[in-house]
């Protein structure tokens, strides 16, 4: 293996390692607060994701020669932001998290399970992805509103960068928010006190709670979003490389990450979408072969990542919730700007990708379940309706 390594993909893992966790880590501590964990829980809970995101790169990287970037599930921490704290509280939800990287392994071994997830309709997926997303892109704004001058520069360092190179736009976002927490927030003297009592990696262990509610309002969309958003378009990144893996493998492999990430307050590992073409590309390396050695640095990156997720929490808890927020939010403005093209685009689907889209974003939960689960039920019914009325005519 060590032949392989360069330089070039000592570069691109490093910068996937960095874009990956700063771009999206926001998402993941507002969607964990979201469900009811204390700050401790959610650094306990990123530090978790993040150490195996990388263990688990590295293992599959290594083994099968290929360059698998995984990644934790940004489109389920924003699912969890929006779903709030249920009967349980977080105790549930880490119970949801268990029952969900369940069900990751069993679509990956269990074939029918996952030729069913594959076959939900995308523009549904797709619009249950946008509803659940569009709420955290409203936070940029609403930043502005709470205080321009914190605001202000954020999203301007977001713009400006991304208008020269979109891959650095939110890293830059998150430079800018540093930035406005140094000089623009009235820090209390004993906070740096704080932040270095948490250099210790934070680690939590959950008693988990299963409950109903958990299983249809969090673990159900959390599947789901994950597999359709995450790990099957991973699995597209890797084909469109000229790389064939087994789908099956690497699913059960993430689920069996995720498994063990659960008690600790991690929602779920899966495939990496976007920087996945990071580490899939030629910028890795020319050679195709020797590609892999760039995901096995970004493995190790999130490992050192994750350990220092305790002074991340430390520090974005001293922020006004709404910054985080925004950041957050502009993580996501390319995810939700792609879902919804994708979820609109076809006229004979619109009608019922516009139900699921307007139940999702609504936030309002039915009989204690969230609106996602609603949402998907509402555009299949839909759906269904549309195909039925055009079988009868025809």
């Amino acid at each position: 293996m060590l032949k392989d390594f360069s330089l070039q993909s000592l570069f691109m893992g490093l910068l996937t390692a960095f874009v990956g966790f700063a771009s999206s880590f926001a998402v993941v501590l507002q969607g964990l607060k979201g469900v009811g964990a204390t700050d401790f829980e959610a650094a306990s809970g990123l530090m978790a994701l993040s150490v195996s995101v990388g263990i688990c790169a590295i293992v599959l990287s290594a083994k099968t020669r290929l360059p698998i970037s995984i990644a934790w599930s940004t489109p389920g921490g924003a699912l969890l932001a929006t779903t709030g704290v249920i009967e349980g509280g977080f105790s549930a939800a880490v119970g949801a998290f268990i029952i969900c990287s369940v069900l990751i392994i069993i679509a990956g071994l269990f074939r029918p399970l996952g030729r069913a997830v594959a076959s939900i309709p995308t523009p549904l997926a797709n619009a249950m992805l946008a509803g659940v997303i569009i709420g955290l892109c409203f936070a940029p704004i609403k930043a502005i509103g709470f205080n321009p001058a914190l605001g202000l520069p954020i999203i301007l360092a977001w713009i400006i960068v991304g208008a020269f190179k979109r891959l650095f736009a939110v890293p830059a976002a998150l430079a800018a928010f540093v930035l406005v927490m140094i000089f623009g927030v009235d820090i209390p003297a004993d906070a740096l006190d704080s932040i270095a009592q948490s250099l210790a990696p934070p680690m939590e262990f959950v008693m988990p709670v299963f409950n109903l509610q958990a299983l249809i309002s969090i673990a159900l969309p959390l599947f789901i979003v994950t597999m359709a958003s995450q790990n099957i378009p991973g699995i597209a990144v890797l084909k469109v490389n000229n790389y064939d893996p087994q789908p099956g493998q690497l699913f059960a492999t993430t689920g069996l990450f995720s498994l063990l990430a659960a008690p600790f307050g991690g929602h779920a590992v899966n495939l990496a979408a976007i920087t996945a073409a990071m580490c899939a590309g030629e910028d890795a390396h020319p050679d195709p072969k020797r590609r892999y050695w760039a995901v096995i640095v970004s493995g190790v990156g999130y490992v050192i990542f994750g350990l220092l997720a305790g002074v991340v929490t430390a520090f974005v808890a001293l922020a006004p919730p709404i910054l985080i927020q925004a950041v957050a939010g502009l993580a996501l403005v390319g995810a939700f700007s792609g879902s919804a093209v994708a979820a609109f685009k076809d006229p004979e689907t619109r009608e019922a990708a516009a139900i699921t889209f307007l139940i999702t974003a609504s936030g309002l939960s039915f009989g204690g379940i969230s609106g996602a689960f609603w949402g998907l039920i509402g555009g299949g019914l839909m759906m269904a309706l549309t195909s039925f009325v055009k079988r009868m005519k025809s």
